[in-house]
């Protein structure tokens, strides 16, 4: 474990990351309030998203696992969303007793709209850097958040709470 009394600038930049992570959250939850969500409602769309991007399916199940909820949590979360407009239940075309949860566009744009203009700063950000830079920067946040997964899983906790 790391001294706790070093102050160096590998401490500095762990603890504007943690600086970072908590302003971030604050967006996530003035953008649910703001849209008459709850926070895990704006989680659970990041996370759609995110494998939609990866070309991914997501049944509720698997939702639910990765959000760290129970059954009776997920389907409450995928009620709440299917009824603001946000996602859709779909029969999975290959296995029809499979039910896959899809984000829609208007939940898209209505996070575009919010997230898009600090999406847009981050990037202009990113710009200025050099691919090694990049890869450092990656290479950091990857490692960082493997081992909050890794943490998670040592202590049982895979999700929030």
């Amino acid at each position: 474990m790391a001294d706790r009394a070093h102050q160096g600038p590998e401490l500095e930049i762990v603890h504007l990351l943690r600086a970072t992570t908590v302003e971030l959250g604050l967006h996530s939850v003035r953008f649910a309030h703001r849209n008459g969500m709850h926070p895990t409602d704006v989680r659970a769309l990041i996370a759609l998203m995110d494998a939609s991007r990866a070309g991914e399916e997501v049944t509720a199940g698997r939702l639910g696992a990765l959000l760290g909820l129970n059954s009776a949590g997920t389907t409450a979360l995928v009620d709440r969303l299917e009824r603001l407009g946000h996602v859709r239940r779909v029969r999975d075309g290959r296995d029809r007793r499979r039910v896959l949860v899809e984000v829609d566009e208007r939940a898209v744009e209505l996070g575009w709209a919010s997230f898009g203009p600090l999406i847009g700063r981050a990037v202009e950000l990113l710009q200025g850097y050099d691919e090694r830079e990049l890869a450092a920067v990656r290479g950091f946040l990857d490692g960082v958040r493997r081992a909050a997964a890794d943490h998670g899983a040592e202590t049982g906790h895979t999700g929030p709470g």
